[in-house]
């Protein structure tokens, strides 16, 4: 069995240990990423959605990088969504600044009704290099 290593963005392991939960698993050349959301210094939901979206993927980059990874190192995304229709248009310019080049990593958007009073969750599979 592979072992596993939980990975932690620096400054940010009090939500994790709060709520039980690593923000990433390395198991072998592959990092696991928690879902990451838009959440301020203070762990509370940043309130206008674009922002919102944009420090979902700060905090996602802080977790990647942790573990040595960069944005280019994602090979399957995950994205939640509390109100697709209207939220796409946002969340797809910002995912185009992020991911501008192919080859795109794989990628699931789900709609859902509740992320603990955030809009947009992401969560990805990264290898490492």
């Amino acid at each position: 069995m592979t072992d596993r290593e939980a990975i932690f963005p620096a400054n940010r392991n009090a939500l994790y240990e709060e709520n039980g939960y690593s923000a990433a698993i390395r198991s072998g050349d592959l990092l696991f990423v928690s879902g990451q959301v838009g959440s301020r210094a203070d762990g509370t939901p940043e309130p206008d959605f674009e922002r919102q979206v944009r420090l979902a993927f700060e905090n996602l980059k802080a977790t990647l990088a942790a573990a040595g990874c960069t944005f280019d190192d994602i090979v399957d995304v995950t994205t939640f969504h509390t109100d697709p229709q209207n939220q796409f248009g946002t969340i797809m310019a910002v995912k185009q600044e992020i991911f501008s080049q192919k080859p795109y990593p794989n990628w699931t958007a789900v709609g859902v009704n509740w992320l603990a009073g955030f809009d947009f969750e992401i969560k990805v599979i990264a290898r490492i290099p």
